[in-house]
């Protein structure tokens, strides 16, 4: 009986260990597709979008005046809409923090857009804004915005 006992509480442990191997080994199995899948994701984002903070379309602000922002960048490019009360290009930009720069007697030095960084002085590269597919010969702080208008900040090396 004693020996029944013990052959009983015996298989009972190794049930244990084997389920609570098994258990182990499922929860790799679950994390190596997805790791597998983000890796997948981030091989396959253009190296420019790789500190991005939008990598799709989007709206942004509130306001009474509606523009359109496409933000070009390697291969990739993706259009922003923004709401906004600014009068100029800049206000409209800054105030949804789709870029950020320097400050300079001509106005806002544009070096990142929607996280993605263009540096003059690093590699000859830098944002040029375009309305309706011309290039702008003012800068974003002069140029006056009204609803419907369509800019593109153009990642240019």
């Amino acid at each position: 009986m004693k020996k029944r006992i013990l052959s009983l509480l015996l298989a009972f442990a190794l049930c244990l260990t084997l389920a609570t191997s098994l258990c182990a080994c499922s929860g790799d199995e679950q994390t190596k597709p997805t790791e597998i899948a983000t890796q997948a994701v981030t091989d396959s984002i253009d190296p420019l979008w790789k500190d991005a903070t939008y990598l799709e379309d989007v709206t942004l602000g509130e306001g009474k005046t509606a523009i359109e922002v496409e933000v070009q960048a390697g291969e990739k490019a993706i259009t922003v809409t923004i709401n906004t009360d600014a009068e100029n290009l800049e206000d409209a930009l800054t105030g949804v923090d789709l870029v950020q720069g320097d400050e300079s007697e001509y106005g806002l030095y544009i070096k990142t857009v929607n996280g993605i960084l263009a540096d003059y002085d690093v590699d000859q590269s830098y944002w040029a804004i375009n309305k309706d597919g011309e290039y702008m010969m003012e800068g974003a702080n002069t140029a006056q915005i009204e609803d419907g208008e369509r800019y593109q900040l153009v990642y240019t090396k």
